[in-house]
Parts: C-alpha cells; sequence; structure tokens
C-alpha cells in the first residue's frame, strides 16, 4: 500500500509540472461559453464566429495607435485579454454611432461604444461586413452605375421622393438606383421594432447577437432580395427586434449619418403625428422617419418607412398611407421582388396609385404587370432577359413580355435584380409616360423649397431641335 501511495504522490507531482499553477474555477467558467452556438449549421454565406483559442491581449509594436487606425476608417486591432469578456459599455449611444457599429465602422471618438469595439466579436463582425460590400460593390453596384449613365443619367440627380412599395427595410436598393432623393417612402409588413440599443448586449451575448443580424442580412446581400419567411424570423430576434437595425446598416454603409429617428402614425387623413413605438390601431398607420444627410453640405434626407397592409382591404382600414404619399407629389418608383402582388385584383389601390403618381417606374417584372400600362401613355424600355418567373410564381408567366423582350433586342444587363438574381436571367423594365421625353429635369421643380428666380424678359423661341436617334436611348429626363 505505502508503495502504491508514492507512486500516486509521484503522479501528482509530474502532472502539476506539467500543468503549472491550479487555475481559479472562476476563469474555468468564463472561459466556458455562456450563450449556445447560433446554429447547429451555418447560414451559407455567413460562417459563425469562434475566438480563437489564445487571443492576443495587445497589439504587436509598431502597429499605429487606436486613434490612427480609426482615422484611417480601420476598425482597431485589440482584442481581449485571454478569457476575458467583452468589456461593458455606460451610457447611452447616439442612433448614428449605433447605426456605425451594427454596421461594422468605427464610431466617432467619445462614443460610448469604443469599448465594444474591441471585442473579438465585433471585430469579426467588422470584418464580415467589409468583405461582403466588397463583394457587392463589385458584383452588383459597378453594374448599376454604369447602367445608370447609359440608360438612367437623371437617377442620381435630386428628386423630390422615391416611393418603393412592398421594399421591406430595403433602402440599400433604394439608395443604389435613386441615391440623392429628397425623401424615401418604403412599405412593407414587417414590424419596424424599437430603437435598438447596443450598450445591452456587452458580454457574451454580443456576439450572439451580431451574428443573428449579419444572417439577417444574408439573402439580400447574396440575392439581391430579402426572403420573407426568413426574415419574419429574424426580426423577431429579442435583443434587435425589427426593421430598423437592418435600416441602420444600410445607412452607414452608403455614407449617410442619420440625424434623427422618430416614431410617428398617419391618421386616416394622412397627417403625420408622433407617436410610440410601433403604436397599433386600425385605422392609424405606424412608421418611423429617418432623418440623415449625405457628404458635407449636401441637404437633409428623409426616409419613411411604414407597416402596412397593402392591399385593397388593408388600405380601406387605413387610408392615411396612401393619402400621404399623394401629397408628397408625384415622383419615380422602385419595385423589385414584390411576389406579383400587384397582379392579383385585390392589389389594384396601389398599382393605380404608382401609375398616376409615377413619372418613372423602374421595376422587375415581378412588379405591375405589362398589361396593367396603357402603351398609348407609357413607353417602356427593356433590359436584360425574361426568363420567366420562378417556380412557386410560375403562375404570372407573362406572353405579351416574353413578347417583347424578342422584339425589342434589349441591352443586357451585368447586374442582377429579382428572383432571377443571376444577370443573365434578370429582367429589368423602365417605364415613362409619353411625351416627357426630351422634357429637362429642373431643381426648383424638384425642390418646392427653393424660391423661383426673377422672371426674364421673353426672348424668341429657338427652333426645336431635331433629335438624332441612337441605338440605346436615354431615360426621359425625370
Amino acid at each position: 500500500m505505502k508503495s502504491i501511495a508514492k507512486q500516486l504522490v509521484r503522479l501528482a507531482l509530474f502532472c502539476g509540472c506539467l500543468l503549472g499553477p491550479a487555475t481559479p474555477a472562476q476563469e474555468v467558467r468564463r472561459a466556458l461559453p455562456v450563450e449556445p452556438t447560433v446554429a447547429e449549421t451555418p447560414v451559407p454565406g455567413v460562417a459563425p464566429y469562434r475566438p480563437p483559442a489564445a487571443p492576443v491581449p495587445v497589439a504587436p509594436a509598431g502597429n499605429p495607435p487606436v486613434a490612427e487606425t480609426r482615422a484611417l476608417g480601420v476598425a482597431p486591432d485589440v482584442q481581449p485579454a485571454p478569457g476575458a469578456a467583452p468589456p461593458a459599455a455606460t451610457g447611452p449611444a447616439s442612433v448614428n454611432d449605433t447605426a456605425l457599429f451594427l454596421a461594422g465602422m468605427p464610431v466617432s471618438e467619445g462614443s460610448s461604444l469604443l469599448l465594444l469595439e474591441q471585442s473579438a466579436a465585433w471585430q469579426q463582425h467588422a470584418s464580415f461586413f467589409d468583405q461582403a460590400w466588397a463583394k457587392l460593390a463589385a458584383r452588383q453596384f459597378t453594374g448599376i452605375r454604369d447602367w445608370e449613365v447609359n440608360y438612367l443619367p437623371d437617377a442620381t440627380q435630386p428628386l423630390r421622393v422615391v416611393f418603393y412599395m412592398f421594399s421591406g427595410p430595403d433602402f440599400l436598393y433604394a439608395n443604389q438606383f435613386f441615391p440623392n432623393a429628397g425623401t424615401y417612402i418604403l412599405a412593407g409588413t414587417e414590424p419596424i421594432g424599437p430603437l435598438p440599443e447596443v450598450t445591452r448586449f456587452a458580454g457574451p451575448a454580443l456576439d450572439y447577437v451580431l451574428q443573428n443580424l449579419q444572417r439577417s442580412l444574408n439573402s439580400v446581400l447574396r440575392f439581391s432580395f430579402f426572403i420573407t419567411k426568413d426574415m419574419k424570423n429574424d426580426l423577431q430576434n429579442e435583443q434587435l427586434k425589427g426593421t430598423l437595425p437592418i435600416f441602420y446598416v444600410f445607412l452607414a454603409r452608403a455614407g449617410k449619418t442619420i440625424t434623427d429617428v422618430s416614431f410617428i402614425t398617419l391618421d386616416k387623413s394622412g397627417e403625420e403625428h408622433p407617436a410610440a413605438p410601433n403604436e397599433k390601431s386600425k385605422s392609424l398607420t405606424p412608421g418611423v422617419r429617418i432623418t440623415f444627410s449625405g457628404a458635407p453640405g449636401a441637404p437633409p434626407q428623409t426616409l419613411y418607412y411604414f407597416t402596412t397592409d397593402l392591399s385593397n382591404d388593408g388600405i380601406r382600414q387605413q387610408p392615411g398611407f396612401l393619402k400621404f404619399g399623394r401629397g408628397q407629389g408625384t415622383g419615380v418608383s422602385l419595385l423589385k421582388s414584390a411576389s406579383y402582388l400587384m397582379f392579383e385584383n385585390g392589389f389594384s389601390t396601389v398599382r393605380n396609385f404608382l401609375l398616376e403618381q409615377s413619372k418613372a417606374i423602374v421595376q422587375d417584372d415581378s412588379g405591375i404587370p405589362i398589361a396593367a400600362f396603357d402603351q398609348s401613355k407609357w413607353l417602356l424600355r427593356f433590359f436584360g432577359s425574361y426568363a420567366g418567373p420562378i417556380e412557386i410564381f410560375k403562375q404570372y408567366y407573362q406572353p405579351q413580355l416574353q413578347g417583347l423582350y424578342q422584339q425589342s433586342n434589349p441591352a443586357p444587363l451585368s447586374f442582377g435584380i429579382g428572383y432571377r438574381w443571376s444577370p443573365r436571367q434578370s429582367t429589368l423594365i423602365v417605364a415613362t409616360p409619353r411625351g416627357t421625353e426630351v422634357s429637362p429635369l429642373r431643381t426648383e421643380q424638384l425642390q418646392p423649397q427653393a424660391q423661383p428666380p426673377p422672371p426674364l424678359p421673353p426672348q424668341p423661341a429657338p427652333p426645336s431641335p431635331v433629335p438624332t436617334p441612337t441605338a440605346s436611348p436615354r431615360l426621359p429626363r425625370m
């Protein structure tokens, strides 16, 4: 027995030499994951973050200081101490800093979110969005800009209002097509949610929150549209509910500075009133108004998003939304991945609203059916190809549109749009009222707040120019 005991003592001493000092139980618990992993099988394109086994506590010597890296627009490479939870932030953050943080971009100096930027979870989040936006710019944004230069040149000019029905939180493409509109009006059934408060998620929960935000944006970043079923689940997340976090990401990544976020409701007459977040009423239309600016010195812009049912029955219950839209004047409309709802008689009211209030409509084949355009009043131009709807919408195939594509020899697209997200199969249609082909874009018409210049003395009218036909006509002026 004594020999056995001596052997056990020697074995214990040998193991102690190998393992070093004992680790306190508290440190062991802190090193273990508190939250479960986000998903057993990661969503394609969103690799779950797993912290390194031995994170480096301090940036290597010779790296620029944090202030310098922030001035360059690069996330500071600072890791928490081994086994330590991300540091807790204190105090409220501004709406713009919150948007920057959620978008994986450096927040302002002195922000209460600076400490959270040092966490490994946020570092991974910033890397994810940097890579995703670089791919998106190469695959989509460059092609959209080139297409607009050739076929939609006035889209980047100041516009009064952009209507985007059935949009959900897709400010991303509203801004890509029409970056300088004074007002954007978006509408969908997705909830707005409360103001995001990121400082509540210091600690292990931050990793889960940021990964869920990545997941909710996965489909729009890869395919150009949200998948309604998936988005419904993602927007009910307890940590970051609703569409506001997604709007924040799109605005920040577009280089916008958010100056105000206000919850509103529309009464039956279309008048705007302050409201509590997500205030509900059968007759009131809940919404949010986000005020932001672009480049320094640029005029302020406004984004409205309303949670509303755009069916005929829904509009009868909440008539204020379309009345509010009419009060904004005529504008341009964007429609994509709209589930072919306006092919149905039950959505005729919103379809007629867009035909009446739009001086240009840019859409894929899921928006307004071709048969609804009176071609004696509308000029239609076609781009890309028409492969018909995807399988779940096959009943909305348009033989008339197929014939028009075969006759018109449309210019190809270098970006994808809609459910047929491959550029080789995407359909894009531009509709403008006839008789507006040579109307000049007048800034004073689009910005009624500007005072018109004093009238000039009458001058003899110059002779009308003779238009020169081109192989690829430009969009009529908006």
